[in-house]
């Protein structure tokens, strides 16, 4: 992670790829890549504005041993999204995601 320095001289917590970068997770036990898909949609599109709002997908990374996502066996998934709109983690995720639930890790603001 990168330490930056705004206009005002503070140092602040970013990564240096946009305004905000969200680090988020989805989880289910054996998710199939139908799931999956239909959740990096919803990310993408958004849904409810001030809710879920469009987001652009920046990385994907399956929480496995190989990092590669297996269907019906990976159980978390966690993706880089970037947007300054919102992100509301809830359970049952995305349309068509039933049983996939979303959970925010890390939020990055950069500020300058």
């Amino acid at each position: 992670m990168a330490v930056l320095t705004n206009t005002n001289g503070l140092s602040t917590s970013g990564t240096g790829n946009g305004p905000r970068t969200r680090i988020i997770n989805l989880a289910k036990s054996n998710m199939t890549e139908a799931e999956l898909t239909a959740a990096l949609n919803y990310l993408a599109a958004g849904d409810v504005a001030g809710t879920n709002d469009a987001h652009t997908i920046a990385a994907v990374a399956p929480l496995t041993e190989s990092g590669v996502f297996t269907s019906g066996t990976t159980d978390d998934v966690q993706v880089m999204i970037q947007g300054t709109g919102a992100f509301t983690a809830a359970s049952n995720f995305g349309i068509g995601s039933t049983g996939v639930t979303s959970s925010l890790l890390a939020d990055f603001t950069l500020s300058m």
